[in-house]
């Protein structure tokens, strides 16, 4: 839905991205973003030149109140791994009429700066993430820096609360206000972390033609699931993934580390795989493990950030992998799947295959029903089914 933001007298109207989301009920901000908002500018700390970074911005509740304005014009780096949360900020920009010649949108593997002044840091879901963006925070902005990070306070752990001072120093904490809490750090932790990510692991992989089985080395960024082994249902998917055909066009969708579309090429080398995640980490990764494993594939292959499978021509597709996500951000909700199938049945070809995998409970075969008039189960356990369905 659209909601209205008013901070300060400020009255902005921000809207959850991608807009036509099938759950609209779910605001576009939260408390701690009117938090982090109240506390900057009843502190006064954003001022004329200030060079100011905002990390995590989900849809730009932060963004939008910094933009140019008739006063202080700050210079803002908005530093986010979401390819959605970049195109919500650009979208509520827009939608709001805001100047934002003063805003640079960064992604969560280019450089910082090393001037910045103030940080405004929405804490991910990710510790992971969390973890690599302290270090990269620690080994590029200078000592004086004002730190404040906010999130819901039930989120905000005394675990939560070490790994800020393991990594930037001193820690403090904001009392709650609307189930939102501050955390203030003072960078006076002289040790600085070597960062562990990417993570790098390996997997047997059998092949299912007359080709050997070999190994295949995965690396994982930050913010790519399961960072260190392959996770039970990306295993369980690989056991049941359809034969492929020579010359096939296939979508890893929501690829993460694309160990799917990596075993599609392994098995068919003649297959031509399409790696799409909304994520910058994730297809950093995929791309990545091509390169490592299948160098003289990486022709057949396409990387594209997207939001689900928009702008991907209709009727082209043979077969498209996917195990949908059903959270955005901290958000539980099946929206992003509905997408992902709407998408699918729209770009594969005639007799074109959606093959999923989902936890038993989540109930895909009601939306692959409905949408494609067909649904059959492939394989299922105690915890996940694959499903498949077919354009008629």
């Amino acid at each position: 839905m659209i909601s209205p933001f008013i901070v300060n007298d400020k009255n902005l109207f921000l809207s959850r991205f991608p807009v036509a989301q099938v759950n609209r009920s779910l605001q576009a901000w939260d408390s701690a973003d009117e938090y982090l908002v109240n506390h900057v500018n009843e502190e006064g700390l954003i001022k004329a030149n200030t060079k100011l970074a905002i990390f995590n911005d989900a849809f730009g509740a932060l963004t939008t109140n910094f933009c140019h304005s008739a006063n202080d014009d700050p210079d803002v780096i908005c530093i986010n791994d979401s390819f959605i949360s970049s195109q919500g900020i650009r979208y509520n920009i827009e939608q709001n009429a805001l100047d934002d010649s003063n805003i640079t949108l960064l992604s969560s593997l280019d450089n910082l700066p090393n001037d910045i002044d103030v940080i405004l840091y929405k804490i991910p879901k990710s510790k992971s993430l969390l973890i690599e963006q302290l270090i990269q925070i620690k080994k590029s902005v200078p000592a004086n820096c004002i730190f404040i990070a906010a999130d819901r306070a039930k989120e905000i752990h005394s675990s939560t609360l070490k790994v800020f001072e393991k990594h930037l120093g001193t820690t403090k904490t904001s009392l709650a206000v609307k189930k939102a809490r501050l955390v203030f750090c003072q960078f006076d932790n002289k040790q600085v972390h070597q960062s562990p990510f990417p993570t790098i692991w390996s997997i047997a992989h059998k092949s299912t033609n007359d080709a050997p089985s070999r190994e295949l080395i995965i690396s994982n960024h930050a913010n790519v699931y399961a960072r260190e082994k392959l996770d039970i249902g990306a295993r369980y998917f690989i056991d049941n993934l359809p034969k492929v055909a020579a010359n096939s066009t296939v979508i890893d969708l929501g690829c993460g580390n694309g160990v799917l579309g990596l075993t599609v090429l392994a098995n068919q080398n003649n297959a031509h795989v399409h790696f799409i995640d909304e994520s910058v980490m994730a297809l950093a990764s995929a791309k990545q493990n091509v390169m490592t494993n299948l160098p003289e594939l990486i022709e057949q292959c396409e990387f594209t950030l997207n939001d689900c499978l928009t702008d991907i021509e209709g009727g082209s597709v043979d077969l498209i992998l996917c195990n949908p996500p059903f959270h955005q951000n901290t958000a539980t909700t099946d929206h992003i799947a509905w997408q992902m199938f709407k998408d699918s049945h729209r770009v594969l070809k005639k007799g074109g295959e959606l093959r999923i995998i989902g936890n038993r409970q989540l109930a895909y075969h009601i939306k692959l029903q409905r949408l494609f008039g067909n649904e059959t189960l492939i394989a299922s356990n105690d915890k996940f089914v694959t499903q498949s369905a077919i354009k008629r």
